[in-house]
């Protein structure tokens, strides 16, 4: 379990977040949302321990992440948007860094490395953008830590590549761990992201999953505007709207739909999503 408490952190005069509480359970895979500059990254460090809180509190399973106990370190892996190469084959670099990670298996390594059509005995300075970020991912995923946090995972990824992501996340992880992805791309991870956090400009507006936003809101595929619509955009043949499920209709998520309405009505929606 990982309980967030009043958080808060600046740089310098800027405040990027503020007030943030909330509670990450285990076996489950958050999607982290919200505009640029919210301080979905700087939250993710927080998580990991590569920046200090100035104010509040992170628990994770007993532990302050800023006092990086090697025992809490082992059990963690922070996969940030941009990697940088190293000049050593991928699996040599794999196996001396997977030393690190009690549970790391070079086999699921090399697995992965195969799933993604990437040659692991390539020099990763020889690889390109794609395919450097296409090993560290697969290096995250064989660590099997109980914490992966992952900002911004499929930039720089070609479509079967997103796929094959999408795929070797729910194989490859433990049941038991909590993973946080930070992403704008949306559509990429639609079927995959369960429970949706939207973090707003110091506030977390949506920390809910998908079976308590299809109660909460109804996404509605037609041709006739609702006036009571929170969003609604127009698509070939209709429109898709988010409205208040006010009749417990059934709907598919509509998750771009969803971080939509919910910037255009922050205040509704925190208080829909309000904890109980």
């Amino acid at each position: 379990m990982i309980e967030i408490k009043d958080l808060a952190f600046s740089y310098g005069s800027s405040n990027v977040l503020r007030n943030i509480t909330m509670k990450l359970e285990a076996g489950k895979i958050y999607g982290l949302l919200g505009e640029n500059g919210v301080g979905k990254t700087t939250l993710l460090t927080l998580l990991c321990g590569l920046k200090k809180l100035q104010t509040g509190s992170i628990d994770i399973d007993g532990y302050n992440p800023y006092e990086r106990n090697p025992l809490f370190l082992e059990e963690l892996f922070y996969l940030p948007d941009e990697v940088a190469p190293v000049n050593d084959r991928a699996i040599r670099w794999a196996r001396e860094t997977g030393k690190f990670w009690p549970e790391f298996s070079l086999d699921k390594f090399d697995s992965l490395m195969s799933l993604f059509e990437v040659d692991s005995s390539l020099r990763m300075t020889k690889m390109s953008a794609g395919m450097l970020k296409k090993t560290y991912i697969c290096f995250a995923l064989a660590c099997g830590t109980r914490y992966l946090f992952m900002d911004e995972p499929t930039n720089g990824l070609d479509i079967p590549s997103k796929a094959q992501f999408r795929s070797a996340l729910l194989k490859y992880t433990r049941e038991d761990s909590t993973i946080v992805i930070s992403t704008h791309q949306v559509r990429d991870l639609e079927n995959v992201i369960d429970p949706i956090i939207i973090l707003d400009t110091r506030d977390v507006l949506l920390n809910a999953s998908i079976e308590e936003i299809s109660s909460a809101l109804y996404f509605d595929y037609s041709q006739t505007l609702h006036p009571d619509s929170l969003y609604s955009e127009q698509i070939p043949g209709g429109f898709i709207q988010v409205r208040p499920n006010t009749s417990a209709l059934e709907s598919k998520v509509n998750i771009e739909a969803l971080f939509n309405a919910a910037h255009r009505n922050k205040a509704l929606i925190k208080d829909i999503f309000k904890p109980l």
